[in-house]
C-alpha cells in the first residue's frame, strides 16, 4: 500500500474496525503498511473522537456508547467564538432566502440568532436541535431532511432523505467541521454523516463553511468539501496572520 494522507489512514482503520469489531495495533500496523507509533496517534485521536476505545494493544470500535465527543459538550466548547461567527454569518442571509444548516452545533448557534428575526426563510436543516430551534418562528418554514438517528448525535444521517434535497433550490448551505485544511478541505469526525454533507455540498449554491481558528490546519478522519467546493469562510479574530495570509493566497474568501 502506498503513502496516504493521516485522513486516509484513519478511514481505513474505521473501516477495518466496522468489519471486525476489535483489531490490534500490531495488525493493523502491518495491514497499513505505517509504524506502530504512528497507529498509536492515530487511534488516540480517534478515540477523542468517540469512535473506539483503546485497549491494551489494540483498539475496539464503539457500537453502543454515546461518543465521548457528544453534542453537548460540543455546543458548549468555544461557545464565545460560535457567536462571533455566527453574528457574521447572519448578516449574508437575505428576505426569503432558502438556506440549508448543517447538524454542526454552530449552525444551531446560528440558528438561534435567525430564529429572532422578523424575516421570511425557508431552512433545510438534517440537525434535529436545529429544526427545533427554528419552528418557534412562524415566519420560518423548516425543512427537516430525514434520515437515521444515532445515540449521541443530534443530526439525522444516512442518504434516506437525499431526495428531499433533489426537490429544492438552496441559495447557501452553512456548515462547520471538525477541520480544515488545504490539502483535505472540510472534514469531519462521523463518518456516518459525512455521508449525507457530501450531497448536501453538490446540491448548495454556494457553500460557507463556519471555522473557529482551532479547526483550520487541523484534520478530522472524513473529508466532504474540497476547497474548490467551499466559497467562503468565516471565522474569528483570533486566525493567526499567516494562517490568515496563507488561506488569502489561495484564493479562499475570508471573513474574520
Amino acid at each position: 500500500m502506498g503513502k496516504m494522507f493521516a485522513t486516509e489512514r484513519r478511514n481505513l482503520i474505521v473501516s477495518h474496525l466496522q468489519q471486525e469489531k476489535r483489531l490490534t495495533v500490531k495488525h493493523l500496523a502491518n495491514k497499513l503498511n505505517v509504524s506502530e507509533a504512528t497507529l498509536r496517534t492515530d487511534l488516540n485521536l480517534l478515540e477523542e473522537e468517540g469512535l473506539l476505545t483503546r485497549t491494551h494493544g489494540g483498539a475496539v470500535l464503539n457500537e453502543n456508547e454515546p461518543p465521548k465527543n457528544n453534542f453537548s459538550d460540543r455546543a458548549m466548547r468555544n461557545i464565545d467564538y460560535k457567536k462571533s461567527i455566527t453574528r457574521k454569518a447572519v448578516e449574508l442571509i437575505s428576505r426569503k432566502d432558502c438556506i440549508l444548516l448543517d447538524a454542526s452545533t454552530t449552525s444551531l448557534e446560528l440558528a438561534r440568532i435567525i430564529k429572532e428575526k422578523e424575516t421570511k426563510l425557508t431552512v433545510v436543516t438534517n440537525g434535529i436541535s436545529t429544526a427545533l430551534e427554528l419552528k418557534e418562528n412562524p415566519s420560518i418554514n423548516v425543512i427537516l431532511i430525514g434520515g437515521i438517528a444515532r445515540m449521541g448525535s443530534m443530526g439525522l444521517e444516512g442518504l434516506l432523505g437525499k431526495n428531499v434535497l433533489d426537490e429544492i433550490n438552496i441559495e447557501m448551505m452553512f456548515t462547520s467541521a471538525s477541520g480544515f485544511t488545504l490539502e483535505d478541505g472540510l472534514s469531519d469526525f462521523n463518518v456516518y454523516e459525512v455521508e449525507l454533507k457530501k450531497v448536501m455540498v453538490q446540491k448548495a449554491k454556494k457553500v460557507i463553511a463556519l471555522l473557529d481558528h482551532t479547526k483550520i490546519g487541523t484534520s478530522s478522519i472524513a473529508p466532504f468539501a474540497s476547497i474548490d467546493e467551499i466559497d467562503k469562510i468565516i471565522t474569528d479574530e483570533d486566525i493567526p496572520n499567516e494562517i490568515l495570509q496563507l488561506l488569502k493566497d489561495s484564493n479562499i474568501d475570508i471573513i474574520n
